[in-house]
Parts: structure tokens; sequence; C-alpha cells
């Protein structure tokens, strides 16, 4: 990946935007286990930040995405994972499909807001019984009129409290699981929305998380996404996007947590010699950045394959799932190194503990991932090609 003066001037000027709009809040942010995402998201929409990729039509900047995995990587220098990631939902999880299926009348009443940042964006795709099954789930929206009437429930939707407006994921009719199910905008102020509770998280804390129930909720047939029973092939397309967020935003945060150990260690005296002079823990850093450099290698092949068009789901899966292993493994190696301060909830590295816990898990977990994987190599058990 071959980045331009173009490239490096969003890097900069988001690093900037990072420094004096949201570190020095992400500590309250935390501890209120909340943050304003309409006023940051305002700020960022008027920045430009939110439809880098997206139409110019629609108010985007209609650059290529390879801009856009400049701005995911850099999200990374964010101290704490809640921020970036409710970010990743405006931008590359709840918005692609739309923006890539949705009619001109659809993009310019959800997507131009959610690119100007006047509304915020949440996905409507796991319930408690379909997390990383999306096929399994129950939701309905059935036609009555003009409109679908909802019914069902979602979980562990991100900004789901202050949410505008959901992409929601349903089944639109009783055909087979691949084929019943179409994307939807819901406005969540509609009657019949009940956010049921929010959610008290391990990490992530800094990002609200929703329980949401649909009660005969009714919204005009002009709301679908695409064409009716497509959804599932849409949302997996949006996966695609999603995954690879995972993998780019997550890059910077990993360097993070080895720059700040080489930083501790080399203070903290132990036995006559500071922590970071023992080889096992200087050879153990090093060893974590070249893997971090690894991951950062088949992000980028993924992006510049995705930019020419190429299915990229088995290479997006990989760095997926090799992203959140490799977040669990720094910070789990990093905090035992910090000792009994890597227990304190005031250092950053117990902060990274909890919040990089969730890669392994939200947007597919790594089972998921390693079936993706399997199918595409052709040894799924009893599927194997002969």
């Amino acid at each position: 990946m071959e980045f331009t003066q173009e490239h490096e001037g969003i890097r900069r000027n988001v690093k900037k935007f990072i420094e004096a709009e949201i570190n020095p809040y992400v500590d309250e942010w935390e501890e209120a286990g909340i943050f304003p995402a309409h006023d940051l998201f305002k700020k960022m929409g008027d920045q430009g930040y939110l439809g880098i990729n997206k139409p110019v039509t629609y108010g985007g900047m209609g650059l290529d995405y390879s801009y856009q995995l400049v701005f995911l990587e850099t999200l990374g220098h964010i101290k704490a994972g809640g921020v970036p990631m409710a970010i990743g939902v405006q931008t590359d999880m709840a918005t692609p499909a739309l923006s890539r299926f949705g009619t001109e009348e659809l993009c310019r009443e959800f997507l131009v807001p959610s690119i100007k940042g006047d509304t915020v964006a949440c996905l409507g795709v796991s319930e408690v019984g379909a997390g990383s099954d999306v096929a399994s789930i129950k939701t309905t929206a059935k036609k009555d009129g003009g409109d679908y009437v909802i019914n069902g429930g979602k979980m562990w939707t991100t900004s789901g409290t202050q949410a505008d407006w959901m992409c929601l994921l349903a089944n639109t009719s009783d055909g087979p699981a691949h084929k019943n199910k179409s994307l939807i905008c819901l406005p969540m102020k509609t009657t019949g929305v009940n956010i049921a509770r929010k959610l008290d998280k391990l990490g992530m804390r800094s990002s609200d998380t929703a329980q949401i129930f649909f009660e005969d909720v009714r919204v005009p047939q002009r709301f679908l996404i695409g064409k009716e029973g497509e959804g599932f092939t849409y949302q997996m397309l949006q996966f695609q996007e999603e995954r690879l967020y995972a993998a780019a935003a997550g890059l910077i945060a990993k360097e993070r947590m080895i720059e700040d150990t080489i930083e501790y260690t080399g203070q903290r005296q132990a036995f006559g010699q500071s922590i970071l002079d023992n080889q096992v823990v200087h050879f153990r850093l090093a060893e974590l950045k070249t893997e971090v450099e690894m991951l950062r290698a088949i992000t980028y092949r993924a992006a510049e394959l995705m930019l020419k068009g190429e299915d990229v789901t088995m290479l997006a899966s990989m760095a997926k799932l090799k992203s959140g292993r490799l977040a669990r493994e720094i910070s789990d190696a990093c905090l035992q190194y910090w000792g009994g301060m890597g227990f304190m909830n005031e250092t950053g590295i117990s902060r990274a503990y909890r919040d990089t816990r969730l890669g392994s898990i939200g947007g597919g977990a790594d089972e998921i991932m390693l079936s993706i994987i399997c199918k595409h190599m052709g040894i799924l058990p009893g599927k194997r090609n002969k």
C-alpha cells in the first residue's frame, strides 16, 4: 500500500483532532459509561471525517477506500476503545449498504445527515439468540398496506441509547434463512421502539450499548435498503468492511500498548536493574511488534484487493481473527510487565486489557472467522473439495 501526501494529510489532521477533541475527555466518558455522540459526530462531520469514502452526491469526500483505511488506522490514537468503535459503526458498519444500495431518496433522508454528523446511526443485527449466527435472527418485518410492521428485538447494539436511526436486519418473508432477510432504515423515535436497558460491559465503557425491543413498529416500505430478500447478502458485505475496520483501527492501539510498556518498564526497577533490561522482556516486546507489522501487512493487502473490486471475505476474516487474538496476547503480556500497577484501573494497559477482549467476540467470533476461512479453503467437515 502506497500513501500519498493527501493520505498523510488525513492521518495528520485526524490525529490532531483526536488530541484536541477526544483524548482530553476519554477518562470522563469512561467514568460516565457514555460519550456525547451527537456533539462529537457533529464536529467530525464538519471536518468531513464521517464520509471519506462516501459519494460526493451525499456529502462525502468521494475518495477511495485507501483514504478510509488511513482514517481508521489513525483512530488507534484514541485512548479508549469504545469511542473508535462507535465511530466505526457510523462509518463502516451501519452505512455501507445504504450508501451502496439505497435509493437516492433514502440516502438523502438517512445517509446525508449521518455523514454530516447530524444523526447517530446504529446497526441492528445481533439478537439474544443470534449473535454470530446471523441467519437465525427472529425479528420480523411484515408488510401491511404501505408499511412494514416490525416485531422482535436486538441486543448488544452500539450507540443504541443515543442513535437516531438503525440499519435493521429483519425477516421479511418465511423463505430460506439466507433469502428471507432485508435491511431497513428504522428511525429510533418511532412508536413501539423500546430501549430496554443500557448494558453494563466489561470494557468499551465509554460507548453505550443497548438492548432494544420492537412492538408493532411501523415504517414505510420505502425505507427498505436495496431489494427485499437480499439483506443477508448486503449484511455480509457490510461485515467485510466491519472486519477490516477491526483490524485497521487496532494497529496503532496495539503499538501504543507496546510503546507504553517500553516506557514504563524502562523506568521500573527490580533487583538492581530496569524491568526492560531483562532479555525475556525486551525480546517479547520485539516479537509482539513484529506480529503487529504482520497484521498490518495482511490488512493492507485486503484493502488493496478490495480497491480492485475483489472478494476479500477470507482475507478480511483472517485480519479480524488475527487482530482479536493479537490484541489479547499483547494486552496480557504487557499488563504482566506492569506488575501490580497493571491491575489498577488508573493505568491505560488495564483499560486496553478490558477493551480489547471484545475483538474476538464482536463482529463475528473467532470461531466464525475460522469457519469462514475453512470454507474458502474447502475444508469444512463433510464439504471438502473432491
